[in-house]
Order: structure tokens, then C-alpha cells, then sequence
């Protein structure tokens, strides 16, 4: 059995309210480390980074909170190293979907190579300030990863390598091009990114994260999981409520996910966008959620 290290990034700056930042919190009162522990994990808490809560921007409206935003993907990248010794696998709790560019970072810099990563989400994540009125630097996290044209410098230069992520390490699962902006598009196709869509996640869960896999290097990789990717009437979490009625259920991404944990160049997990707030008329979710992460996580440290 390894064992798993856990973090919480209890950062909701970069989003398009507060909330995320409840996260860890949440998800330890929902009795995660408990529920690992009696799957047999031998689990390790390495608590929370530093808290953000969401204020409005009035100065910078269309990349709202980024000196906090950088500041808390710098502050896990420095973290990852240390928390992945001894051959630890790790899961991250946010917060924010831009965790995966800082978990990214430092597991390049824990293996000394590049990695990949494996992006579940219904978007992209890859809009521009000059893509989108909204301002929200979670839908723009991968866009400064890839370094893509309209980046910020001080997000898009804040590691060791620029580009953080090459596309050729970067695939899709679960994502619903319908959701996206043209300028999302266009990368996709230009980069020739894996896509394997939600569509594809519900109709066969296996198939398509096995799929999804087929489409990475032979080389150690990150997993992120948005959980708005899921249908937020069967499990409502997420921060964005768009997904009603769309999208797979919990028992299907845990299915997904279990062939993902088993490829043995999986490393990392992420867990993004997850507002316990949105479940204050759910009294399940939170623990429905907790039991379907913690079946995942046995058998990926088993």
C-alpha cells in the first residue's frame, strides 16, 4: 500500500465567486480522511496552503485576483516535490481549476522530466483576458500553461519552464465542445489536443478514459478533475450550475476513473471547482462524492 498525501488549496480567487475555497474544509468534515483510512490508506494530511477568498477586481477586471492566483499555483508547484517523496502518490483538494497548472509544475520538477496531464472537465480552460468579458482565471488556466497568444506573462511565465504543458502531454475527457469559445476551438484544432467528449464519457466510461489515455506520452502524468463535468442534478458541487441534466453521474466518472488511477503513469489527482455551497439542499452529496473518491483512491494506492 503507498501511501496517498493529501493537500488542500482553499483558494476560490480565481473564480467567479466565493465558495471553492470551502472546499478542503468541507470535504474533510465529510469524513475523507476517515473513509480513507478505513479503506486501508495510509493517508497522510499535509493540511491546507494559504486561504483566498474572492473579491471583485475593479482595476483588473478581465483577469481578475491574479497576483493571488499566481501566488497560490507558485505556493503548490513548491510544494509537490516534498509531498511526493518516497514515491507518494498525491491528491490535491481545491479550489480553483488553475490548481492543475501548479500541480503540473511540480510534479515536472518532483520527477525531473515533463508530464502530462489529463484534463476532465465539460471546458476547455482555455480562453484568453481577450476571450471572454468574464474575468474568471478559472476558465483560463490550461490557456497560460500552453502559453497560448494573449497570456499573461506573470501567470504564463511564473515556472521554471515556459510553456508549463506542451500539448502534445495535454488530453481532454468529458469535455462538451458546445460549451467552449471559438478561440478554444481553434487552439484545440491547431494544437491537435485528444479530445474524448462528454458524450463519449456517458455512453462508455471505461472506453473513454482509456481513450483519453491512448492520447498521452509514454511519461508520468496529473490528473484534474472538474467536478463540473458531472450532471449537478445527480451530484450538485460544482461552481458553474449550467450542467442540469448534462453530463455523466457520480457512479460513471468513478468508473472512469478507476481505469485512469490503474495506468501506472498516473501520479497525481486533482480535485477542482467543488462549492459546497451548492449542496446545502443535498445532505448526500458531500458524502456521496467523499465515498466514490475514496474507492477510486483504494485502488489506485493498493
Amino acid at each position: 500500500m503507498r501511501t496517498l498525501t493529501m493537500i488542500g488549496v482553499p483558494s476560490s480567487a480565481g473564480s467567479y465567486a466565493a465558495g471553492q475555497d470551502q472546499a478542503p474544509r468541507a470535504l474533510r468534515h465529510a469524513g475523507l480522511v476517515e473513509a480513507l483510512a478505513a479503506a486501508g490508506i495510509d493517508v497522510h494530511d499535509a493540511g491546507d496552503l494559504t486561504a483566498q477568498v474572492w473579491a471583485p477586481d475593479r482595476d483588473d477586471r478581465f483577469a481578475q485576483n491574479i497576483g493571488q492566483v499566481v501566488a497560490s499555483v507558485q505556493e503548490l508547484a513548491d510544494h509537490v516535490p516534498r509531498l511526493m517523496a518516497d514515491d507518494r502518490r498525491l491528491l490535491v483538494l481545491g479550489g480553483n481549476c488553475t490548481i492543475a497548472v501548479g500541480l503540473l509544475a511540480g510534479l515536472d520538477a518532483a520527477l525531473d522530466e515533463r508530464c502530462g496531464l489529463l484534463y476532465i472537465d465539460r471546458h476547455f480552460d482555455m480562453n484568453t483576458p481577450g476571450t471572454t468579458i468574464e474575468g474568471a482565471l478559472d476558465w483560463m488556466g490550461l490557456a497560460h500553461a500552453l502559453d497560448l497568444p494573449g497570456s499573461r506573462d506573470e501567470f504564463a511565465g511564473a515556472f521554471a519552464t515556459r510553456p508549463v504543458l506542451d500539448p502534445r502531454r495535454l488530453a481532454f475527457l468529458g469535455t462538451d465542445p458546445t460549451q467552449s469559445t471559438e478561440f478554444e476551438r481553434e487552439q484545440i484544432a491547431a494544437l491537435d489536443i485528444g479530445v474524448t467528449t462528454q458524450a463519449e464519457m456517458i455512453a462508455d466510461p471505461a472506453g473513454a478514459a482509456a481513450a483519453a489515455l491512448r492520447a498521452l506520452p509514454d511519461a508520468p502524468f496529473a490528473v484534474h478533475v472538474d467536478v463540473d463535468v458531472l450532471d449537478f442534478t445527480d451530484a450538485p458541487l460544482a461552481e458553474n450550475t449550467s450542467g442540469r441534466n448534462i453530463g455523466p453521474t457520480l457512479d460513471q466518472l468513478g468508473a472512469a476513473l478507476d481505469v485512469v488511477v490503474s495506468d501506472p503513469r498516473c501520479r497525481a489527482l486533482a480535485i477542482g471547482e467543488l462549492n459546497p455551497t451548492r449542496a446545502a439542499g443535498d445532505t448526500t452529496a458531500l458524502t456521496r462524492f467523499v465515498a466514490a473518491l475514496t474507492a477510486v483512491l483504494a485502488r489506485w494506492t493498493g
